[in-house]
């Protein structure tokens, strides 16, 4: 197998690994893999992050703009695009091996290919839905291993992309979908609170085995449901199958917005 065959094989494994953790409902299909910034030119926001491992590398997520505004403009609040796809990040990277991925660090599409198709042997992949693409999975490989771990890469100045020749235009958004359904696969992190209390420095210093901490919530009051810090619902603390659970008894309304006089 040739250096190109191999690149381009890695980089569909990639996409495809990457498929099963995009927040993207619609049944995406792997385009032809480039390493030529004007095939894959894409209207988004990309998220890119090194991994290290038994390789190293680096490897590119971008998604379509449309479903980056509604992570801002969330009714849980604004949401981190690099959060919510570092499952995809992570799933592209393992095709790799075994590697540990870095931080995720938010980019214009434009600039993100740039720094990463720049490197040798780096290819990306469209992910496409009815022939448009919808996301672009790109990474890149290098045979030794780093001594330290991984950090956030470096990416050219808009002074440096522009010396070397214009990036592209953007393509087409082929989304119709706006506000909730676009959030729908967004993957988030759900807290059960029971209760919250505050402790001077002395007291948590003073705290040992055997402790006991009093909340700010009267026994047999329901648990609150957080959602990105956000309450959303109300429940009591269950058990089954040895696991705690909420059952929902309330669902937390937002505060309507007061009228203008």
């Amino acid at each position: 197998m040739t250096q190109t065959m191999f690149t381009n094989e890695l980089a569909r494994s990639a996409a495809l690994a990457a498929l099963a953790s995009l927040p993207i409902s619609d049944p995406l299909e792997p385009g032809v893999a480039s390493n030529d910034p004007d095939q894959l030119r894409f209207d988004g926001v990309a998220v890119t992050a090194r991994f290290t491992g038994g390789c190293s590398g680096e490897v590119l997520i971008a998604v379509e703009r449309a479903l980056a505004d509604a992570l801002q403009n969330s009714p849980l609040g604004a949401l981190d695009v690099s959060a919510a796809l570092t499952p995809a990040l992570t799933a592209a990277a393992g095709v790799a091996g075994t590697v540990q991925i870095g931080p995720g660090q938010a980019l214009e599409p434009a600039t993100a290919l740039a720094a990463l198709l720049g490197k040798p042997g780096a290819q990306a992949v469209p992910l496409l839905y009815q022939g448009m693409p919808r996301a672009l999975v790109g990474i890149v490989v290098t045979a030794e291993p780093t001594a330290t771990g991984p950090q956030a890469p470096h990416y050219p100045s808009p002074e440096e992309l522009r010396a070397t020749g214009p990036s592209g235009a953007p393509a087409a958004r082929t989304s119709l979908r706006t506000g909730l359904d676009l959030l729908r696969d967004v993957s988030m992190e759900v807290t059960a609170q029971i209760g919250s209390t505050r402790m001077t420095i002395s007291e948590l210093l003073s705290l040992n085995e055997g402790a006991v901490v009093e909340l700010d919530r009267a026994a047999g009051a329901p648990a609150d449901l957080l959602v990105n810090g956000h309450l959303i619902a109300r429940g009591e603390v269950v058990v089954i199958d040895e696991n705690f659970a909420l059952r929902i008894v309330e669902i937390v309304a937002d505060d309507p917005v007061p009228a203008r006089s």
